[in-house]
């Protein structure tokens, strides 16, 4: 196995060439060799490094950090700012100290992808049984196809697939994303489609810990927890709700009126991310998954959502009405219960040695969307949907854009989404919204990503019936499946064809922004900015031929029925040429000769879904509760005057059919400069708004309840429990992280407490220490109880319910943490991470899968699909070559960034403020500085000018990390 492991380190080229450094550590961490991969979950690699490994990537600071729970990873050298790098030596190259913490970094990255795909995909939609067992001599992770992902009788396509013999899509089913998901696998036509089950990344036994019969979570939680305990409505006041400085000025969230500059609402801000990001995952998420239908969820039953009781000296007891006001929650609010599925008994089956195991967790629930990455927030996921996208009458290629008013701006002329109409399917409260396929939680930033992304769908339109019209005779690029061999010139696509082709564009163009921009800048170091670039286009993207070899590699591993070859090499393999692309050439060995054909083996060819059907789990949802991200006032600025802050407007009032009305009075280009230049809240205890503990609902009016308020904070704890996620201990070590032993493990222990800021945060952490065990309590525990089986103590006996201490000792309750808190306390961070290592983990696993598994980035990314234009628009950031900003930027070259590049075309009056801008996620006029700064200063051609940098210290303070000296 060593032998093996060493072989995928060398595929990954995350050779420590640096292995030869003549220090007594460096040389006994090589002479150990690489770690093998894990057996079995409960002995993972959890991030933990030994000593000399540290000692050589890091220095003292790393070794001294590994008795922390946190990722070893973040300790090592120019893994952070610029003080982390070695302090005399400070080249990049693989030799040096700083190559050796980069990559080794990148290196215990990939291992923590290995395991997690062999360990955490369980399907629940019937497969994981042959997951489990295997199938026909193939192992379950190497197996390509399943019964349960076939469609059924009363599918409108069955016959077209196949009917009751072997399925299989093509023709017209094949050549573009289908509107409801089916057949971007063609051997597996239902897979990631509209209504099938959302997966799981956590064991079964695992789920609904308050329900499961499971003696094991019933010994890691007792009798401690259920849907409403600990009591949504208390911890979202108690634990989310931002404090206020001037609560008169703030005014919960809903400003003052007439919008003036002196409002004010205090909130904790990371200096390195702006409110466009805030917005664009809420995009993002529109397009992923949906538990509600239509915008509803159960209305026949009304749950409540707390404001009930809460611990007094470790017992629950009953909140008084003069408790409740002060809290400031709600007794009498309530929620529509959560679609479920399946909640009957799940079957089980025998594994190898024998042992019981379930089919599928103890509830399910469907994905209301499709699960892949097609943009269906804008072109819609089903019939109803799709009759809410309007086309334009006169170009039915086209989205249809209303030009509004005569504002001054060249992207003006370019128009505004039509308002949905009566006769369009709708709910009330979408009323005045923007047409479009997925209108709920409607918001000022979804309202703005759609208008752009639809100007952006129409400029390709425009280029293509330009080329069109200079050579209508030329090759297009595009392929008909069902006559492979016949040449589509640009005068024979059809309308329909040109609008499925300017869809694939911009879901390819939204995808790659999130991959190579938005997470690069949530996620801001030198290890994630290489590791997000290598998912999407390789390690070796500048090295054709060994991107070549490693591509007859992949193909080969991806055939192999050997479980090891199909899902750990191929995955490290994979990272040399890149996921996107993946499988869509094959050249012969020693030739440039490209064999890839239109073919039902070539086209799915590069699809792997590592032994279990694709679709969203539960737990990825979980980790995209980000409420905090949303300031509660916009700084709103005009792009004739962009230093100047001419109003502060409330974001509850850019809610619903209000966003539409602000959208077309300001303009695209006004929001998009107002929340491109305004940090976004940090991810942290104490930073929910107050305004979306107070939304109202229409839809939840009643006589106890006239206006309908929700508290969305506590509405996310209520959600996962329903949905069956584990707290967060356990939660952490199903997903290959270390399990915390106590809430003073939060505390992180690198603060620079010299500082007034720095002692400021550390009493900050301490007072959410002290109310999360007033919230969740501790008991005496008892060391005969088991508590887990996905983890071991580090002696490798059994975890119990005393967690290392003594049997009779009083414990902090952490294993009833819900997984939002959990996070939300984790104060300890990578370098630039605007989210929490739990959450990032899940992210590893999932980022990949969903390129992984999607057809159309990787085997059918081809002209044929795409068309000549529209495969150089995805791969070059639009028309043209490829452009590059004229310096480097953290010791790269770099391209002009895709969404950059998007905005100057769907908003050009922005590309005076925007040529200064390197990641469009970065606040706009934040001079960027040296090596991943996170420093909240001006650019120079803004100092001085721009109220926003007169803001210092403790804001910024509290969003930035310890520096790695």
């Amino acid at each position: 196995m060593r032998a093996k492991t060493y072989c995928l380190a060398m595929g990954l080229a995350l050779l420590l060439s640096g292995c030869s450094a003549a220090t007594r550590d460096c040389v006994t961490y090589v002479k150990g060799g690489f770690r093998p991969i894990a057996k079995d979950r409960a002995h993972r690699f959890l991030g933990k490094v030994r000593k000399e490994t540290a000692s050589c990537r890091g220095g003292e600071r790393a070794v001294a950090a590994r008795d922390e729970p946190w990722l070893d990873w973040q300790n090592y050298y120019a893994t952070g700012g610029p003080d982390s790098r070695h302090p005399t030596k400070k080249g990049m190259g693989h030799l040096s100290p700083n190559g050796l913490g980069v990559d080794g970094a990148l290196l215990d990255l990939e291992y923590q992808r290995i395991e997690l795909v062999k360990f955490n995909l369980l399907d629940n939609s019937g497969t994981y049984k042959d997951y489990t067992l295997g199938r026909d001599k193939t192992d379950g992770p190497a197996i390509k196809t399943w019964p349960e992902m076939r469609l059924p009788a009363d599918h409108p396509s069955y016959q077209a697939v196949g009917g009751d013999g072997k399925q299989q899509c093509w023709n017209d089913l094949v050549r573009f994303r289908s509107l409801t998901g089916i057949c971007n696998d063609i051997f597996n036509p239902l897979m990631g489609s509209t209504n099938t089950q959302l997966a799981r990344n956590v064991q079964f036994e695992a789920t609904f810990p308050d329900l499961s019969p499971d003696q094991i979570a019933r010994n890691r939680h007792g009798d401690r927890i259920s849907l409403m305990t600990p009591d949504p409505a208390v911890i979202s006041r108690r634990l989310f709700t931002r404090a206020q400085s001037q609560p008169d000025k703030c005014n919960q969230g809903f400003g003052l009126p007439g919008n003036p500059v002196d409002a004010n609402c205090d909130y904790q801000k990371a200096p390195f991310f702006n409110v466009l990001a805030a917005f664009w995952i809420q995009f993002m998420t529109h397009d992923w998954f949906s538990h509600m239908s239509e915008g509803k969820n159960d209305p026949s039953q009304m749950i409540p959502l707390g404001c009930v009781s809460q611990k007094v000296n470790g017992v629950e007891t009953p909140l008084t009405p003069e408790q409740a006001k002060k809290l400031g929650c709600r007794p009498e609010d309530r929620i529509d219960k959560g679609l479920i599925a399946q909640d009957d008994a799940p079957p089980t089956f025998s594994d190898r040695q024998g042992n019981p195991q379930l089919k599928r967790a103890y509830k399910t629930s469907a994905n209301k969307n499709t699960a892949w990455w097609d943009a269906s927030q804008i072109y819609g996921y089903d019939e109803t949907s799709r009759k809410r996208v309007k086309r334009d009458p006169n170009d039915r290629a086209k989205l249809l854009l209303e030009k509004i008013g005569d504002r001054p701006g060249a992207g003006e002329a370019l128009g505004y989404l039509p308002l949905l109409q009566p006769n369009d399917p709708m709910i009330p409260q979408w009323a005045g919204q923007e047409a479009t396929g997925f209108p709920d939680n409607w918001t000022i930033g979804m309202s703005f990503y759609t208008n752009v992304f639809a100007r952006e769908h129409n400029a390709f339109v425009d280029e293509f019936r330009t080329r069109a019209a200079a050579a209508p005779d030329d090759d297009s690029g595009l392929r008909n499946p069902a006559n492979p061999a016949k040449v589509i010139a640009y005068k024979d696509v059809t309308d329909d064809e040109l609008f499925e082709v300017g869809r694939l564009v911009v879901s390819a163009m939204i995808a790659k922004i999130h991959t190579i921009e938005w997470t690069p800048q949530l996620l801001y170091n030198e290890p994630l900015f290489l590791a997000m670039n290598a998912n999407w286009s390789g390690l070796f993207g500048d090295h054709p031929l060994v991107s070549r070899a490693l591509g007859r590699v992949v193909r080969h591993l991806n055939q192999s029925q050997s479980g090891d070859k199909a899902t750990a090499w191929y995955s490290v393999f994979a990272s040399g040429p890149g996921i996107v692309g993946t499988g869509s050439h094959d050249y012969a060995k020693f030739s440039k000769k490209d064999r890839w054909s239109l073919t039902p083996e070539y086209v799915n060819g590069g699809v792997n879904h590592f032994g279990s059907p694709f679709n969203f789990p539960e737990e990825f949802v979980t980790v995209y509760r980000l409420h905090p991200l949303v300031p509660d006032l916009i700084e709103y600025r005009d792009w004739s005057d962009p230093n100047a802050i001419t109003a502060k407007v409330p974001v509850i009032e850019t809610f619903r059919g209000k966003a539409s009305t602000a959208m077309r009075d300001r303009g695209l280009a006004n929001w998009a400069l107002s929340m491109g230049r305004q940090r976004l809240g940090l991810l942290t205890l104490g930073n929910h708004a107050q305004f979306q503990q107070n939304i109202t609902l229409p839809r939840l009016q009643s006589p106890s309840n006239p206006e309908g308020k929700i508290d969305m904070a506590a509405l996310d704890l209520l959600r996962d429990r329903e949905h069956g996620v584990p707290r967060f201990n356990e939660f952490r070590r199903q997903y290959g992280l270390k399990q915390l032993r106590s809430f003073d493990d939060f505390i992180d222990k690198h603060l620079d407490t010299s500082t007034p800021e720095g002692q400021s945060e550390l009493e900050r952490q301490q007072d959410m220490v002290t109310a999360l065990r007033e919230i969740y309590g501790q008991h005496k525990c008892d060391a005969s109880k088991v508590i887990t089986t996905s983890q071991v103590n580090d002696d490798g006996s059994p975890i119990n319910d005393c967690l290392g201490l003594p049997n009779g000792t009083m414990v902090d309750n952490i294993e009833d943490v819900d997984t939002v808190v959990g996070w939300l306390a984790e104060f300890r961070r990578p370098w630039g991470f605007a989210i929490s290592e739990t959450q990032f983990q899940v992210f590893i696993l999932n980022a990949s899968r969903r390129l992984f598994s999607d057809r159309f980035f990787t085997s059918s990314f081809r002209p044929e699909f795409y068309s000549t234009l529209g495969y150089s628009w995805v791969n070059n950031n639009g028309p043209g070559a490829k452009q590059y900003e004229p310096k480097p930027s953290n010791g790269h070259k770099v391209e002009v960034s895709p969404l950059k590049r998007v905005l100057m075309r769907s908003v050009p009056e922005l590309t005076p403020e925007l040529r200064h801008v390197v990641n469009a996620f970065d606040p706009w006029a934040r001079d960027r500085g040296e090596y991943y700064s996170l420093d909240w200063k001006p650019r120079p051609d803004v100092a001085g000018k721009d109220i926003a940098f007169e803001e210092t210290g403790p804001a910024a303070a509290k969003a930035v990390p310890a520096s790695p000296k």
